[in-house]
């Protein structure tokens, strides 16, 4: 049994240690419901497990944060400390029971580094609130209903008037070909401004979809009355980005920032600085399991736990 105080969050060695200690408990749980042939089956329980013991520990953490009244400075960096130790925990176990390859890792990490800096904005410094982001069926009816109006207004004949109709349907047809989803990884207010922020690990060669997704999105937001302003932050420098993170960096309709700068821009938002802790604290080559870490480098996996 562990109790929660101000110096056990900010001990990573002692987090670790029980960490590693509940993962040991829930492998030995999970390889008696699933064969070693189960990789899957097993890799899926023993993440789902390790994340319920960090969840368990961040709640005990911000419940004693609440009653001792810890600063928001003291609660995020508990948070922190608590959520990365539990990534290596997680990486390590898993990569036991089923060794990590390009894809799978990729895209883990992505999902990692996305948790890791939303805690910037679920415990922010600065006084900032979520919002819902509105659905796309409720923006096109406003902008139909709009348009429609302005045309009926027109000093035109009532034929030009159902002409332009008929055009300005055609064309939302197309936009409405597909799903369109505006609902990005993170939507908050900051000092009467609109804020809705999609997160990536990096660019790759088959994000061609996903950037003409973002800029329809954007377009849309940024048609909008209440002041939006969409935020690209990207985890990979940007030499390691490709021409689709280009496309959005040049358009009108995204700010966009990657590595040192995209962690400058959590700062700007949330008051903390999230690349300091990084720097202060995270260190896989010693903090990861000598095996785990030999794989990681072996498979050219390292690459990604550049934060």
């Amino acid at each position: 049994m562990i109790e929660i105080t101000k110096s056990f969050v900010r001990d990573k060695a002692g987090v670790l240690s029980y960490y590693r200690n509940r993962a040991a408990e829930s492998l030995q749980e999970v390889c008696r419901l699933y064969a070693a042939s189960q990789k899957e089956s097993r890799a899926g329980a023993i993440n789902r497990q390790i994340g319920k013991t960090a969840e368990n520990l961040i709640q005990a953490a911000v419940q004693k944060a609440t009653v001792e009244k810890w600063s928001k400075d003291e609660t995020l960096r508990a948070v922190l400390m608590l959520t990365y130790s539990n990534f290596v925990a997680m990486l390590e176990s898993r990569n036991d029971v089923w060794p990590y390859e390009y894809m799978a890792f990729s895209r883990r990490i992505g999902e990692l580094w996305e948790r890791f800096c939303k805690l910037c904005f679920d415990y922010p410094l600065n006084n900032l609130e979520y919002f819902v982001p509105p659905l796309f069926a409720e923006v096109q009816r406003q902008l139909q209903n709009e348009i429609e109006n302005y045309i009926s207004q027109l000093t035109i004949s009532e034929a030009q008037k159902r002409q332009l109709l008929q055009y300005y349907r055609k064309a939302w047809s197309l936009v409405t070909s597909g799903e369109v989803k505006l609902e990005l990884d993170l939507h908050f207010r900051l000092d009467n401004r609109n804020y809705d922020v999609d997160f990536k690990s990096g660019f790759g060669s088959n994000e061609k979809g996903n950037t003409n997704r973002l800029l329809l999105v954007a377009t849309i937001y940024k048609n909008l009355e209440d002041n939006h302003i969409c935020v690209l932050l990207v985890r990979s420098q940007e030499d390691r980005n490709n021409h689709y993170f280009q496309t959005l960096k040049n358009s009108s309709v995204w700010e966009a920032y990657c590595g040192a700068d995209a962690y400058r821009k959590i700062c700007d938002f949330s008051g903390f600085d999230i690349q300091a802790w990084i720097q202060e604290n995270i260190d896989w080559r010693h903090d990861l399991k000598p095996e785990t870490f030999k794989h990681f480098c072996d498979n050219n996996l390292d690459q990604y736990l550049s934060w």
